[in-house]
């Protein structure tokens, strides 16, 4: 049984605590595919993308969950955005140079992570917070304090398998309004952290739960697949540009010939010109073909 590109729940039958189990290979790949982004900042994607599908997984809605980091350092912006389905997509954008092993802190200088939760049905909500730790799972143990207060921890481990970057990560966390021994919570801490990158990223999800806790009884759930999604269609290009005023769709059309946008997150490239725009402001927005490269 592979656990690649797979989310698997699971629950301690002794002890009032859940856990989230994430290996991601293909869906990783096809985020930083055609980026060539520096390798600190590929990693930080990686970890991003494990965060975000396992905080997706604590969701109790159908809804989408947007996980980004900001800041004035070299490391512009990254964020990471998922739904229920565990669908999800991602991007980092740069504006100076990245040395090589820096820290989360070194790429985005000062900043601040944005936590942003919108259902399908009811309130978007959204959390800010500082980047108070030294790494990423830190910043979100915090965020889980703060927001939830429910004791939560997050171990993610990246590295290579067959040499194509992969990325996976745990967390643990105390069922809500459940009585737990904090130290009964930090014996199975201690025991996830014990867990190697080769391990979670090569191994079953069943023998890496036996290896961490042989001495307990887990039950563990059906997987939920995760794969990469991007939502960009020329449906919502259209829809985009009929909000802009006319004299500015006109002059765009003058200096190129057509309006061309393109996708960061997948690479998509759609196109419309005079023809199209015209077909559009016709229909009231009903997309007409075009000559699209989507990649």
């Amino acid at each position: 049984m592979s656990n690649h590109d797979q989310l698997h729940r699971y629950l301690f039958n002794h002890h009032a605590v859940r856990g989230e189990l994430v290996s991601l290979h293909e869906t990783f790949q096809q985020i930083v595919a055609g980026h060539d982004y520096p390798a600190d900042v590929r990693n930080l994607l990686g970890e991003m993308l494990v965060a975000t599908s396992l905080l997706t997984a604590t969701l109790k809605f159908d809804g989408d969950i947007t996980v980004q980091l900001q800041g004035d350092g070299p490391l512009k912006l990254a964020v990471i955005n998922g739904n229920n389905l565990q669908e999800l997509r991602g991007l980092a954008r740069l504006q100076g140079e990245i040395k090589e092993g820096s820290s989360l802190k070194e790429m985005i200088g000062n900043g601040y992570m944005v936590i942003t939760i919108s259902p399908t049905a009811g309130e978007r909500y959204q959390g800010v917070v500082g980047l108070e730790g030294e790494n990423l799972a830190e910043c979100l143990e915090n965020y889980f304090m703060q927001s939830e207060q429910l004791p939560t921890r997050i171990f993610i481990r990246s590295g290579e398998v067959e040499g194509k970057p992969a990325t996976g990560g745990m967390l643990l966390q105390v069922l809500p309004a459940e009585e737990t021994d904090p130290e009964e919570f930090s014996h199975l801490a201690q025991l996830t952290a014990t867990i190697k990158a080769e391990e979670l990223l090569n191994l079953p999800a069943n023998e890496v739960l036996y290896r961490l806790y042989h001495q307990e009884e887990v039950t563990l759930y059906e997987p939920q697949d995760v794969c990469f999604r991007c939502t960009c269609s020329r449906e919502r290009c259209a829809g985009a540009l009929l909000t802009l005023p006319d004299d500015e769709i006109l002059e765009m059309l003058e200096e190129d010939g057509k309006i061309e946008m393109h996708c960061d997150y997948c690479g998509s490239d759609y196109a419309f010109d005079a023809m199209d725009m015209a077909t559009l402001k016709a229909s009231g927005g009903n997309v007409v073909s075009g000559n699209d490269n989507v990649h």
